[in-house]
């Protein structure tokens, strides 16, 4: 995730999937129960240094689409490696 602007212009957190945004990046698990944890913590502003309050439902979108570990077939959950 990075700061880029929202749909109307103003700066917010938005994803940056590629990891390729010019600028300081955070990266946050793809996972509902960590962003909502970022959230609550403030944890957008200080990881990418910038005022606290900016909008990051961009991010909460891009996290609930993303298909979890759960998802991919290629992955074998009945044992532990």
């Amino acid at each position: 995730m990075t700061v880029g602007s929202d749909a109307h212009g103003q700066p917010a957190v938005v994803p940056d999937a590629s990891g390729t945004a010019p600028g300081r990046g955070a990266h946050l698990h793809p996972d509902a129960g960590c962003y909502e944890l970022a959230v609550r913590r403030k944890a957008f502003g200080r990881a990418l240094r910038v005022p606290a309050g900016l909008p990051s439902a961009a991010v909460g979108d891009y996290v609930a689409a993303a298909p979890t570990d759960r998802d991919r077939p290629d992955r074998n959950w009945s044992s532990s490696s």
